[in-house]
């Protein structure tokens, strides 16, 4: 989906994402939800923006992903705990592809639904790289990035927030 179509389905999106971090590492509250969600449609604007929404054969939400080349003003390399080099932090609007979010519903992990929903939502992207920040606690998830391809490149706090916890810092290289 494009922006659009994802800020049409918005609730389907925010129905995994509430249920995928409402426990730990993540414990995500309703106003945590809501406000990630009051950010969904200015992500969704961003240029080269995409998501992929997988659904039961009754439509019943059960993952999401979507994401989006990270511009050359991005702050994301701001948020390392230690510096990164000038080359690593260089965009330029389609080097590097931020994956925002991946997440499925507890009742359909382990079907492989994350690879299905990772491997439509990078189809075609033509960015170098993949880069996304996962908490080292978040039981199969990093275990499932690495086995993707993904490395460890540093630890950050999303958003820059002090009260976040540190989460890892990973990145494929698709070329």
């Amino acid at each position: 989906m494009d922006g659009a179509a994802a800020v049409h389905a918005a609730g389907a999106f925010k129905l995994v994402y509430a249920e995928a971090f409402a426990g730990p590492p993540y414990d995500e509250s309703e106003d945590d939800v809501d406000a990630a969600f009051r950010r969904f449609p200015v992500q969704a604007r961003k240029p080269g923006f995409r998501s992929v929404l997988a659904r039961t054969e009754d439509g019943e939400p059960i993952g999401m992903a979507h994401g989006h080349p990270l511009g050359p003003d991005t702050v994301w390399w701001d948020e390392f705990t230690e510096p990164v080099s000038d080359d690593m932090r260089r965009e330029d609007g389609q080097r590097t592809f931020g994956l925002m979010e991946l997440a499925v519903r507890r009742a359909w992990r382990g079907r492989g639904v994350a690879r299905r929903l990772h491997t439509l939502l990078l189809d075609g992207v033509g960015a170098e790289r993949v880069l996304l920040n996962v908490h080292p606690a978040s039981g199969a998830a990093p275990a499932a990035y690495r086995s993707w391809g993904y490395r460890k490149i540093g630890q950050g706090r999303p958003g820059g927030q002090a009260a976040v916890d540190l989460h890892d810092v990973m990145l494929l290289d698709l070329r």
